[in-house]
């Protein structure tokens, strides 16, 4: 199961300045993003729901090398948050998520996040 979501999310970095402008902002900027990802994922997904427990991938792809890779997969609380709220997944704890993996590409013209949800190995 894949889905796309376009464009780059806030890093590490624009979060905690968020943080520090006032205490609602970094709220604010968290619950935009969560609602573009639910959008994404209920527009591609048409309400599938995965089984659990999964393993997931997320292949960041940036316009450019401008922001550090760990700064970058920040993001993917986010995007977790957002596939339990949209009910994707049942939960995104031990029991529900094996593991993830970060890869990491440039494509100046399309930059996106693609998040693969696989099924975990017995």
């Amino acid at each position: 199961m894949k889905f796309i979501i376009p464009g780059t999310l806030p890093n590490l970095n624009d979060y905690t300045e968020a943080n520090r402008k006032n205490r609602y902002a970094a709220a604010a900027m968290k619950n935009q993003c969560e609602h573009l990802i639910i959008l994404c994922i209920k527009s591609q997904l048409r309400n599938k729901q995965a089984n659990t427990p999964v393993m997931v991938r997320f292949n960041w792809i940036e316009p450019n090398r401008a922001r550090d890779k760990d700064n970058i997969a920040f993001a993917k609380k986010f995007i977790f948050d957002a596939m339990v709220k949209s009910k994707l997944i049942p939960g995104d704890g031990w029991k529900h998520v094996e593991g993830f993996e970060d890869r990491f590409s440039v494509d100046k013209k399309n930059p996106r996040i693609e998040v693969e949800i696989l099924e975990a190995e017995a």
